[in-house]
């Protein structure tokens, strides 16, 4: 069965008025509950939160991509359009890997859901 239509804040107002009661001056709506467990399951899927991410497969693969050295002074922290943004803490080793950076895409495409990286990012971090 239907649930029937509310009426508008202005015939509210006007109904609390004949009734004596104060109006409603707020300017929220009430919002229909949902299920609990759909909410969370939306939320599991939006914020990748039950799924192992493209980043996080990347980072337990980051020695073996760039070297143990590399590796301790570089950080990758997120897929955005293709390119993979990786946080450099020494110039040096930011250097190495923008002159090896073809060859990291190459084992990095080779990882799986990684076939779609076109580039590094490198920054200072």
């Amino acid at each position: 069965m239907k649930e029937p239509k509310g009426f508008s804040r202005e015939v509210e107002n006007l109904i609390a008025g004949l009734r004596g009661v104060p109006e409603d001056r707020g300017r929220s709506r009430v919002r229909k509950t949902a299920e609990l467990a759909g909410l969370i399951d939306e939320l599991l899927v939006k914020y990748r939160i039950s799924h192992d991410s493209l980043e996080h497969s990347i980072r337990e693969k980051w020695p073996e991509l760039v070297g143990k050295a590399n590796a301790s002074y570089s950080h990758p922290v997120v897929v955005e359009r293709g390119l993979l943004l990786v946080l450099a803490s020494h110039a040096v080793v930011r250097n190495e890997l923008f002159q090896h950076r073809q060859s990291i895409l190459e084992k990095l495409r080779k990882l799986p859901g990684c076939g779609a990286i076109r580039g590094l990012t490198l920054r200072a971090g």
